[in-house]
């Protein structure tokens, strides 16, 4: 394991950007950047976002150059070399086995019937992410349940992740392969570049950061981070 460097981990959205309600603390980028410039820390972006919007993220908010980029809720990851991003194959082929090659189109017609469920917009969607926007008033349990019946009919094992979208007022339900978490994607990048686990760090606020909240991980809630997930990762 590699116990010289430390591997610096965080969420985007709310977390690490200033773009929900509450105000930015002050100086909290510039004291997070002079924090990833240090010669030992690998800078690792985990987020919902896909490839582009990270981007975006990074030019819009003049964000630090990651090392490494943690994408699309987990079911992506990049090695950032002179701003060029190289997917891990060996992740991909990791999770792929939990759809057994059924594609996310076909899951999607598989949950047409479910009235609660609309389609986020294609930019959001991926090769092994479906997502949706739910209305706050849905039964979340019984829809969760109904919809982790429907793909089990069909052999699909699934990583069901539900958010709420605060600014928005909107519920976010993410369809991933079961092996496809926040969590599992750091761990196995963790692996791959041998960091200690006791050299790693994360930070999270929302509902898809708790199974990273609530392992092995040192991490941070933020307190900017809903009642809602704040109770749940105290359980």
């Amino acid at each position: 394991m590699n116990t010289n460097r430390l591997l610096l981990c965080t969420d985007l959205d709310r977390t690490l950007l200033p773009n929900g309600p509450q105000p930015e603390s002050p100086q909290a980028r510039a004291r997070f950047a002079a924090l990833a410039a240090r010669p030992e820390i690998d800078l690792v972006y985990v987020t919902g976002r896909d490839q582009a919007r990270v981007r975006e993220a990074i030019a819009s908010y003049q964000l630090p150059q990651p090392d490494y980029v943690i994408a699309d809720v987990g079911t992506s990851i990049y090695r950032n070399e002179a701003d060029t991003w190289h997917p891990l194959a060996a992740w991909q082929a990791e999770i792929a086995r939990d759809w057994h090659g059924i594609s996310g189109p076909e899951i999607r017609v598989l949950l047409r019937d479910l009235a609660s469920l609309q389609a986020q917009e294609d930019s959001k969607q991926g090769l092994f992410k479906l997502s949706y926007y739910v209305p706050l008033q849905t039964d979340k349990t019984k829809l969760l349940s109904t919809v982790n019946a429907l793909l089990q009919q069909h052999g699909i094992r699934a990583n069901l992740i539900w958010s709420i979208d605060e600014p928005a007022g909107t519920g976010l339900l993410d369809i991933l392969p079961a092996s496809a978490t926040k969590y599992h994607a750091l761990d196995f990048l963790r692996r791959q570049t041998a960091h200690a686990v006791t050299h790693t760090l994360f930070a999270g606020d929302s509902g898809n950061d708790l199974d990273i909240l609530s392992s092995e991980i040192p991490a941070v809630l933020v307190a900017n981070a809903s009642a809602e997930v704040e109770q749940d990762a105290r359980t």
